[in-house]
């Protein structure tokens, strides 16, 4: 009895092993069956048609996979990821922003992409080289760029017509954190009261305005892209030393001297309140007829030909002391470290990343793609539907710098968004209010 009872055992483990075994055969046949599922997800419902059109023919090329695309609003966006990530529940593959993506890195939830890079012999030079740095620390590369953006001026061609002002003679405008320059001049000519007398101009009620010549209607946060960024740099203002270094110089005076004067154009009358237009935004407060100039980003194209009943134009930036300046961003496309096939992943990113993928954005005029080769390709798609964007592309040749990258940038991100708009608002002076933030920031970055 003694004897059988490990006998006894061993058949019922054999059994067992071969039960599992069978398990796993017909596993391997169910898998087998149908096309293995990567999700991605994006927040740009302007974009999800031409990133669908690239996984059809995706699919066509890789029968054996099948990617389903996901859009989620920005707010929504970071929220549903985050929670995902604890539930490790998150996309294969998602639109990375490099504002988030440091935090990503630290808790070790996105795969390196580099030895995959290199099996598959990816041609990356083809890409602008500041792109496919911002997503690369300490020799490792945790995206693959999809597109780029720089920021210009959107204005109504009918409001600077009916205000005398030539568009060609925009390029020629220069800012300064003192009088605003000829540019501020402009912004006044622009601005139009209840009774018609424009900004500037004896009699203009500044309490009573009917269009504004330009506004600001969020903070920018840490990052500051199409709010304040261009015209501090312009200034010889910096946000730190390079990527992932841990000191910052939000207390730099040139920076509080930026925000102060684009707090006191609302005091002028020149902006609306920086309560009332975050209600709204300035997209639509511009597509409204409310105000006549913004800054804006490459991505919102498509929105303002779709949503603006008039002529919009797109012109250069003013030229600031140093120049004319821009922040130099782009998205990327990540694979999720806990996806159960990163190898499918790649292959869908890799697709993202490629000349086949990114033309059909080009064609289709969504973005400017990451691949240098396609920026004519996109002027070209946005002036078969009248658009002139090559601003965009003459921004490129301007000053450009790098957004902010560095650990803990959802809490710099809370701090500077705490601290601007204070100052927008005519709560706190800048330069106190940022000497203050500043030093909340480096607490951050060197702990």
């Amino acid at each position: 009895m003694k004897r059988q009872q490990p006998i006894r055992t061993a058949f019922a483990m054999l059994a067992a092993l071969a039960g599992a075994a069978g398990l796993a055969l017909a596993s391997a046949g169910t898998a087998q069956a149908g096309p293995v599922e990567i999700k991605y997800v994006l927040w740009d419902s302007n974009q999800r048609p031409a990133y669908q059109s690239c996984a059809t023919q995706f699919e066509k090329e890789n029968p054996d996979i099948h990617v389903k695309i996901s859009q989620i609003g920005w707010f929504d966006y970071w929220t549903a990821l985050a929670t995902q990530f604890v539930s490790g529940t998150a996309p294969d593959v998602i639109t990375n922003h490099l504002m988030k993506y440091p935090e990503m890195v630290a808790n070790h939830q996105l795969v390196d992409l580099t030895p995959y890079i290199q099996r598959d012999k990816v041609a990356t030079d083809g890409y602008y080289p500041s792109l496919l740095a911002n997503w690369s620390k300490d020799g490792h590369q945790y995206g693959l760029p999809k597109d780029w953006d720089t920021i210009v001026l959107v204005y109504n061609k009918q409001m600077l017509k009916d205000a005398g002002i030539d568009p060609a003679a925009i390029p020629g405008w220069t800012w300064n954190d003192r009088d605003g320059g000829s540019f501020e001049a402009a912004i006044a000519k622009l601005t139009l009261d209840d009774n018609g007398k424009r900004g500037g101009t004896p009699g203009f009620d500044a309490q009573h305005v009917k269009v504004r010549g330009y506004q600001v209607a969020t903070t920018g946060g840490m990052m500051g892209q199409t709010e304040w960024s261009p015209f501090a740099v312009s200034e010889g203002f910096k946000f730190n030393d390079g990527p992932w270094t841990t000191h910052y110089y939000y207390d730099d005076p040139r920076l509080a001297r930026t925000l102060q004067w684009l707090a006191n154009l609302s005091k002028k009358g020149y902006s609306a309140r920086y309560d009332e237009a975050s209600k709204l935004g300035k997209p639509a407060l511009f597509a409204a007829g409310k105000t006549a100039m913004v800054a804006d980003g490459s991505w919102m194209v498509n929105w303002y030909a779709s949503n603006a009943k008039f002529g919009v134009g797109y012109a250069v930036l003013p030229q600031g002391p140093n120049g004319r300046a821009t922040m130099f961003n782009g998205l990327a496309d990540s694979i999720y470290s806990g996806s159960k096939h990163k190898e499918e992943a790649w292959k869908w990113v890799k697709y993202l990343g490629s000349a086949s993928c990114q033309s059909v954005i080009a064609q289709r005029g969504v973005v400017f793609p990451a691949l240098r080769q396609l920026d004519q390709m996109t002027v070209d798609a946005h002036a078969k539907q009248g658009i002139d964007t090559k601003a965009f592309l003459d921004m490129t040749k301007a000053t450009t710098f790098q957004p902010p990258i560095a650990n803990g940038g959802a809490q710099i991100d809370s701090i500077m968004d705490s601290a601007i708009e204070a100052i927008l608002l005519g709560q706190a002076e800048a330069a106190p209010a940022l000497k203050d933030a500043n030093q909340k920031v480096n607490e951050v970055t060197q702990h």
